[in-house]
């Protein structure tokens, strides 16, 4: 009698007021909110930027409301942009932590490594900070992805410029990996739709430094559009030494190059490099009001000038908060489950697109618009495109 009295003490402990089992990381006062991010390694400007986008978002949250009587709190971890390391991240935060959700995770291979971790926990992956389509495919509860993807992009962005600029010839250098081939399939589908190939195509390996041999090529063959399936340093590199040596093409990339580093790093250079885009980089200059009025106090909070990085993150937890508000008191993975897939997010200040999600749309919006860089700055110069 004394252990089936013990026993029974047990399981009522584990039910909540509503009868049901305790939610991970929910608790009377309180939701735990997992990030993995990179805060050591190759991207740690991002990661950083990331998570304080988020940290002012939660913080904006907890000093105005709560979630049905809850605050939030951000449990971040650092994966050094390893998977490896992403998977122990995971593993924390699911088993010991025992977050309810985990946001914001920055890169795909990190997150194909610790996306098993969190699923075997019934744990969301929410709004990975990454363009790649195994984001919400292949199709899984507890999979949401709010960027259009690199294929998607490209897809549509190339077949525009072609047609505005008249463009003949298109080049493609791309990093030898998931990433560019992405690129390199979006960009051949949509020069397919205007009936064109690649008049040239070139490789890099990851962490190259040096690009003359890829430019060589690419301008002995005449091209007049340069499709970039690079990120950053690679970005720099090509278009520096294309005009180092007279090659003036229109260059044209992904959301990956999409930052504020590569004006900042590459100079008067990259002047005239288009993007896809999602949102819009918050400069504290701004001419929108809004934006210039959020960039500045991201700045007197964190002493550093936000990013496109940050805006992610704040809008990630801006998202989430709106999620877990619809999906009521009993907050739960069913219950929010349930309140996501019902979801549609406007467009917000920084010029994200309207977004909805159902039980078998898990990609919020295939959209993106093109940025330009002119005078060291970026600069929206379409609409997003269909």
């Amino acid at each position: 009698m004394k252990l089936k009295s013990t026993l029974a003490a047990a399981a009522l402990a584990a039910l909540g007021c509503s009868g049901v089992l305790a939610q991970q990381g929910v608790s009377k006062n309180e939701i735990l909110v997992g990030t993995i991010q990179d805060l050591s390694g190759p991207l740690a400007g991002y990661g950083k930027q990331a998570r304080n986008g988020m940290l002012l978002r939660i913080e904006e949250l907890n000093e105005q409301g709560s979630i049905h009587g809850r605050k939030l709190k951000l449990v971040a971890e650092d994966d050094g942009y390893d998977p490896k390391k992403a998977v122990l991240a995971a593993q924390k935060l699911v088993n010991q932590d025992k977050v309810f959700i985990v946001a914001g995770h920055l890169g795909t291979a990190q997150n194909m490594a610790s996306m098993p971790v969190q699923f075997e926990k019934n744990v969301v992956n929410f709004f990975p900070i990454t363009a790649a389509r195994e984001m919400y495919e292949p199709h899984h509860r507890l999979k949401y992805s709010f960027a259009a993807t690199y294929y998607d992009q490209v897809r549509m962005a190339v077949p525009k410029l072609v047609k505005e600029k008249n463009v003949k010839k298109v080049c493609t250098i791309y990093q030898d990996d998931d990433f560019g081939l992405e690129v390199l399939r979006g960009a051949e589908a949509g020069l397919k739709t205007v009936g064109m190939e690649f008049t040239e195509k070139t490789t890099y390996k990851r962490g190259a430094t040096d690009f003359s041999s890829q430019v060589a090529k690419m301008k002995a063959s005449g091209c007049e559009m340069v499709v970039l399936g690079t990120i950053i340093r690679e970005t720099i590199g090509t278009i520096g030494t294309a005009k180092k040596s007279g090659f003036n093409p229109i260059f044209v990339g992904s959301s990956a190059a999409y930052t504020d580093l590569i004006h900042k790093l590459g100079g008067p250079a990259m002047d005239g490099l288009y993007t896809a885009m999602t949102v819009q980089h918050p400069y504290l200059d701004e001419a929108s009001q809004p934006i210039r009025f959020w960039a500045n106090k991201y700045k007197t909070k964190f002493n550093e000038d936000p990013t496109v990085f940050s805006v992610y993150g704040y809008m990630i937890i801006d998202h989430f908060i709106r999620a877990a508000t619809k999906a009521g008191p009993n907050l739960s993975t069913d219950s929010f489950i349930k309140a996501m897939d019902t979801m549609t997010f406007e467009p917000d200040m920084f010029g994200s697109a309207r977004s909805t999600y159902t039980a078998t749309k898990r990609l919020g919006n295939d959209q993106s618009r093109l940025s330009q860089i002119q005078g060291g700055k970026w600069v929206v110069v379409s609409d997003y495109l269909k």
